[in-house]
């Protein structure tokens, strides 16, 4: 994990996640894997640390970091948990459409609450709405000084446990994609409830539940940029938060490598290491390439983003396609080496493989990035 072109202020980000990450969430990870609960005593460390800040602007009460300082934070916290580290990553998916397309006053009362650690999420997905993003059927009319949401939001990561919750809803149904607004709702708004938390196969430590919205009434103050932008909000978002699901992923895989080679070294058949047997160092190699090649396409990637580049969802992407990838590939060759101890519960491999599957379907699965990737390349050709 090397940190050779951070600057100062990124090794410190880096060095203050990993001792988190191995001090406070590690020994706890597989607790709350079991009881499958949200984890608050994490949450509260990290905004003890300031780490809720780090892609915050300073003026906002953030630390003044980006889309990089995020996926560091990611990768090291998913080391310690692929779910725990969700509290933080995806609070960041719910607060970039603020950064992003928020009005000054609304980033002076949302970013600078966030900043110091209050959870957010993002309210995209419905049960026919997945990476069908144009077909959301929550609707919100106008009336007055407000607007009145109705509809269900599904799989919405930290749900039921955030504060603050950006939402993409249809404003003219006639007008397609184009007709979607996006909304900034708190807890505690009339007619916003939540339906029941989903039992997942991983990310266990971190809370998926249904969001709905039964004429719920949302000031316009609350509009994020206006009327008919919601679907450039949320694609400009995932835009940004992309390269966090594959610094999670990365993480996922860094942690399943560690564990091989210390594993691989210490078992002991036919009288010797099991890490001596040239079939198992081939795997540990590729294993490890893959892992590297992984971290160099997220940094590239969440690097390009914080530059401001004009084409970011190629890389963008990329980064999540790769790593996540890599991480179901490094994590299943982990339960392999681990053997018949790799699919027990009290190794933590297991844990490792079950997390690494989501970074493959969330936020756009892997069929649909390389389908944006294609895209991409196509309309690179016709500007050429």
């Amino acid at each position: 994990m090397s940190n050779i072109l951070f600057t100062e202020e990124q090794k410190m980000v880096q060095e203050l996640t990993r001792k988190i990450a191995r001090e406070k969430i590690a020994p706890v990870a597989a607790e709350y894997d079991e009881k499958e609960e949200f984890p608050w005593p994490i949450v509260k460390i990290l905004a003890e640390s300031d780490i809720f800040g780090v892609y915050i602007a300073e003026k906002y009460g953030g630390m003044g970091g980006g889309v990089f300082e995020m996926a560091i934070a990611t990768e090291e916290l998913s080391w310690g948990c692929g779910g725990i580290s969700l509290a933080f990553a995806a609070t960041g998916l719910g607060t970039f459409p603020i950064i992003l397309f928020g009005n000054d006053e609304q980033k002076k009362k949302y970013l600078t609450r966030i900043a110091k650690g209050t959870v957010a999420a993002f309210c995209i997905t419905e049960a026919e709405a997945g990476s069908d993003a144009g077909s959301i059927k929550t609707t919100a009319v106008k009336d007055g000084d407000h607007y009145i949401l109705n509809g269900t939001k599904q799989w919405i990561t930290n749900g039921g446990e955030a504060d603050i919750y950006t939402v993409i809803a249809m404003t003219d149904k006639k007008k397609g994609a184009r007709g979607a607004t996006a909304f900034i709702v708190e807890k505690g708004t009339k007619g916003l409830d939540f339906g029941k938390k989903e039992k997942k196969l991983g990310i266990r430590g971190s809370a998926t539940r249904e969001v709905i919205f039964t004429d719920c009434r949302v000031p316009k103050e609350n509009v994020i940029s206006k009327e008919g932008m919601g679907f450039i909000v949320a694609m400009k978002t995932f835009d940004y938060s992309r390269p966090g699901v594959a610094a999670q992923a990365l993480g996922i895989a860094q942690r399943a490598l560690d564990e091989s080679v210390k594993y691989a070294h210490e078992r002991k058949q036919f009288g010797k290491s099991i890490s001596s047997f040239q079939g198992i160092q081939f795997m540990l190699a590729d294993m490890a390439i893959q892992v590297e090649a992984a971290r160099a396409i997220v940094y590239r990637s969440a690097q390009i983003v914080d530059a401001g580049e004009k084409n970011i969802a190629k890389l963008s992407a990329t980064a999540k396609t790769f790593a996540s990838d890599v991480a179901m590939k490094v994590t299943i060759d982990a339960v392999q080496i681990f053997g018949g101890y790799g699919y027990m519960r009290e190794y933590p491999v297991e844990k490792l493989m079950r997390d690494a599957k989501i970074t493959q379907i969330y936020e756009g699965t892997n069929q649909i990035q390389r389908g944006v990737i294609a895209a991409s390349l196509i309309k690179e050709l016709k500007q050429k």
